[in-house]
């Protein structure tokens, strides 16, 4: 939804309104019986059910049991539910766990809360990109992310750019967790002979030398293991070099 400005020779401007700067409710026809709050639950439920291409106006609408133009009240498209999807799903992240002081530590918990909030939402990977899609709740996470920095002595650009990263890091490992729970293991058992068989012939060897390292170290890492190194490895790397 855009409003109109008026400019020099009387042309109207339409400027971009964000669904976060605009009434709850529209002022004009019916009043309004439902409220954003309940139209986001019913897109996140469709989306948690049957992914995101299961959202859209008419299936909220249906859901709601009303016309999908009385939605237009309340929101301009849906690009305006993915906002508000995205904004009720960081409000699950607890963002009221105590800072410890180290920013790597920190940071490092935070991703693993929000990782949890990205396997119960699958959906939250597939939402297309946007740096500036922040609503209130994403605002407080932000926030927190950079309270959590606040002693580092880095550029404020520097350190949204690291939280952007972070949270790209958390929507990557988060999908490929949740396809190798969907994977086909017999695809899964064909490509790991693959890999072995190809490497053993020497033409790789330095593929050869990492795949015995993982041999030798063990039984396989949990999911969970593996973020959570692979995440403070990552964070102490951007931010602990330039703290000390």
């Amino acid at each position: 939804m855009r409003h109109g400005t008026e400019k020099a020779g009387g042309r109207v401007a339409q400027e971009p309104v964000t669904v976060w700067a605009r009434p709850e409710r529209g002022t004009r026809g019916p009043a309004a019986v439902h409220s954003r709050a309940e139209l986001t639950a019913v897109a996140v439920e469709l989306a948690d059910r049957s992914g995101l291409s299961a959202v859209s106006m008419r299936q909220v609408a249906k859901a709601l049991g009303v016309g999908q133009a009385s939605l237009y009240r309340y929101i301009s498209g849906r690009e305006d539910l993915l906002d508000l999807m995205t904004d009720s799903a960081a409000g699950e992240i607890d963002l009221d766990v105590p800072l410890s002081g180290d920013p790597v530590a920190d940071l490092a918990a935070l991703a693993a809360r929000t990782r949890t909030v990205h396997l119960r939402h699958h959906w939250l990977s597939e939402i297309p990109p946007e740096p500036l899609r922040l609503g209130p709740r994403s605002l407080d996470y932000l926030e927190y992310a950079l309270r959590a920095m606040a002693a580092v002595p880095l550029p404020g650009q520097t350190k949204m750019e690291i939280v952007a990263l972070m949270n790209a890091l958390i929507s990557q490992f988060a999908r490929a967790e949740l396809q190798v729970s969907h994977a086909n293991t017999d695809r899964q058992a064909a490509q790991a002979a693959y890999l072995s068989e190809t490497a053993a012939k020497g033409d790789h060897p330095h593929v050869a030398a990492a795949m015995a390292d993982h041999t030798e170290a063990g039984p396989a890492e949990s999911p969970h293991a593996l973020f959570e190194r692979a995440m403070h490895r990552v964070l102490t790397g951007l931010v602990a070099p330039s703290s000390s």
